[in-house]
Order: C-alpha cells, then structure tokens, then sequence
C-alpha cells in the first residue's frame, strides 16, 4: 500500500505488500523487499536496498550521499537486512569508491533514534545502537555488538563480536570480540558477560573467554609475549581463535587496551 501523499520515483522496486507512509519519499534506484514499512516522512535515495520486514521509523534518511569531500557523485549504495527496526532521525549514507563501493546493515538490528552510520561501514547482524550512537566511515561492526548511547566510533575502528560499548564512550581502536568499552577515551574494562549470559553463554564459556582475556592484557611478558602463547591455545579455546582471528585480520592496527589498574567484568 502506498499513501497518496508518498512520493516514489519510477523506476524503485517495490514487493507487493510493501507499506509506504505519507510523506515519504523513494528514490528510481531503491528496491524494498516483502513487508518493509516506512511508516511517514521517511527519505530513501540512492541504490539502497531493504531487507524484507524492515521498518522504518518517521524521519529516518537513508542512502542519502555520503559525508566525505573526496565525494563526487559515483553510483555507490546502501544495504539494510531482514527484520531491522530502524528508528527516528536515523541516519546512514551509501558507500564511496575509494572505499568498498557500499554500506551494509546486517539482518535484525534495531537503530535507535538519531543512530547514523557512516559511509563503508558493515554491520553485522543483531546489532543493537542506543540514542544517538554514531559510527564514522569504514567501521567494522560484529554480530551481536550493543553500542550505548551516544558512543562514537571513530573511522576505520574494527568491533568483535559480542562486544558491548557503554553510553558516552569514544572508541579509537580495534576492540577485541567479547570485550566491555567504557570511557570518553574508550578503555576495556572486561567482558561482555552480560550480553553472553543473555545469548546461552555456558559458565565453562565465560570462564574460556575470561582466561583468553586475561592472559592476553594481565599474562606475563610483553605483550607479543603474551600474544604468542595466546595463539599456541587457539585449538583447545574457540574464544581464543576468535580472538586471534580477529587481531590477525586487523594487519597491526592499534587494539583497546584495559584501563591502567582496571580489571572489571560484568
């Protein structure tokens, strides 16, 4: 169904029971899959597509051209996965060339109001963002990452899986899976048990993750040291892999360290 007062361009590529509000506006090059709402006044441009049973919430502004002067108009797009709820005044913006050439939202996540993702960044699935969560260009976000309230990302920061970022916390650096960020200057200051608990996690599972993390930031030796026996126990601890994986595909790029004399877990 679509309002009489929506605007779609032709050309846009819409299921057969896709629910346009009024007041909204789509774009020639958008396609929107089975049972996407846009409930009113929601702008879609550029070549974005929407996961089926997506809804999109009043003021919401998405494919609309990325924030970076190196911008000149290239035909770059934007994905949205299945079953995400996407909420007031969110922001996310296509992809640049000189970047991966598209932005990707994974499937289930839900973008609290005034939430903005920024060009090139991918989002894994079941990722939740608070108020006003912001990720700059080219961020890597896990699968079930919670990123708190105003929290900022900066640009080319990768996030583990699981992670939990905390409200008002500024995050600079590669940030291990699992791992709980606090501060204006983002530090670790332990796991995400709370999220893990909340997904079935075992207590013989926190208990892996918690010797990977310890032995990885409290271990003896420097941390090469401490890197290298963390490798040697990638077989026997998938959080551990994991782990490895995760600082292995990050080539050298600076990680989140614990704060100095912090060693919290909750």
């Amino acid at each position: 169904m679509i309002d009489p007062l929506a605007r779609v361009s032709d050309g846009a590529i819409l299921a057969d029971d896709v629910q346009i509000g009024p007041f909204c506006t789509v774009g020639a090059d958008v396609t929107l899959h089975a049972g996407v709402r846009l409930i009113s006044h929601v702008n879609v441009q550029g070549q974005t597509t929407i996961g089926a049973r997506t809804e999109v919430y009043p003021f919401a502004s998405l494919g609309t051209p990325p924030q970076s002067v190196h911008y000149k108009g290239e035909r770059t797009g934007l994905t949205i996965g299945m079953d995400c709820v996407i909420r007031e005044h969110v922001t996310a913006n296509i992809g640049t060339a000189g970047g991966r050439g598209v932005t990707r939202i994974g499937d289930g996540c839900m973008l609290m109001t005034a939430a903005h993702v920024g060009h090139d960044c991918t989002v894994g699935n079941h990722v939740i963002f608070a108020n006003n969560a912001t990720l700059g260009g080219h961020v890597d976000v896990g699968d079930h990452v919670f990123l708190g309230g105003l929290c900022a990302v900066h640009q080319y920061t990768r996030i583990g899986a699981q992670v939990m970022v905390s409200g008002i916390t500024g995050v600079r650096e590669d940030v291990i899976p699992y791992a709980y960020v606090l501060g204006q200057a983002g530090r670790l200051v332990g796991l995400n048990t709370i999220g893990m608990k909340r997904r079935g996690f075992t207590r013989a599972d926190l208990h892996a993750a918690r010797a990977a993390y310890r032995d990885l930031f409290f271990g003896a030796g420097v941390f090469a040291e401490r890197l290298a026996r963390l490798r040697e126990q990638t077989e026997a601890s998938p959080f551990a892999r994991e782990i490895m994986d995760f600082i292995d595909a990050g080539k050298n790029r600076a990680l989140c360290q614990p704060a100095r004399g912090v060693v919290h877990e909750e």
